[in-house]
């Protein structure tokens, strides 16, 4: 894995705890129930990253049994999470308007998108189990916008042209991790280590 992989969006095959090709949307309260034990399971797995479908169910406000009829078993809930995370880096993606204006800013616009969801990425770099997702290492569209992003950038002059697109898309994602870990393990505020992220991004994107 890359740091640019964080997440993936080319989807694999639904796992059998995830409602099947064509099948009818869930109803409102089965939605809200798994969006409950997901959104608990990031926290625990964050704190934890051995914790059990038990644990995740009781953070969730539910019964095991409960968790177990959504996410038979924990790598079901792994390969959710996965699935999560790449629709939310794609609603994410497009929040930050890439095609407006000149691209390093909108580099830094993705880069305040992409941090709000550390939580949940950092779980993708930290748990061990991911190594075994088959969305693992599946490029996205996401990652596709971020390098043609960076190549707009280059070819307006606005980025630098010395380095690969990818080693910078890799940059991005190194930068990232880094304010995560900083305001995690040291404490440093959530805002303070986003602006040294940025900081570090113009630099080291700036064009010669």
């Amino acid at each position: 894995m890359t740091a640019r992989t964080s997440a993936r969006d080319a989807t694999p095959a639904p796992p059998p705890s995830e409602p099947g090709v064509g099948a009818p949307p869930e109803s409102g309260a089965r939605a809200r129930t798994r969006r409950a034990i997901l959104d608990a399971a990031v926290t625990v797995l964050s704190a934890h990253h051995g914790a059990s479908l038990a644990d995740v169910a009781e953070a969730a406000g539910v019964g095991r049994t409960t968790v177990h009829r959504y996410f038979a078993e924990r790598s079901d809930l792994v390969a959710a999470l996965g699935a999560d995370v790449r629709e939310r880096l794609q609603e994410a993606t497009v929040r930050a308007r890439v095609e407006d204006g000149p691209a390093p800013k909108a580099l830094e616009r993705l880069c305040l998108e992409y941090f709000e969801l550390g939580d949940r990425l950092m779980l993708l770099f930290d748990v061990p189990q991911f190594l075994s997702w088959a969305g693992f290492e599946e490029e996205t569209d996401s990652d596709r916008v971020l390098v043609r992003l960076i190549q707009r950038g280059q070819a307006e002059g606005t980025v630098d042209t010395e380095a690969d697109a990818e080693w910078l898309q890799n940059v991005l994602w190194s930068l990232l991790y880094a304010a995560w870990m900083q305001a995690r393990d040291y404490g440093t505020p959530r805002h303070t280590a986003l602006s040294s992220c940025l900081h570090t991004l113009r630099k080291a994107m700036a064009a010669s």
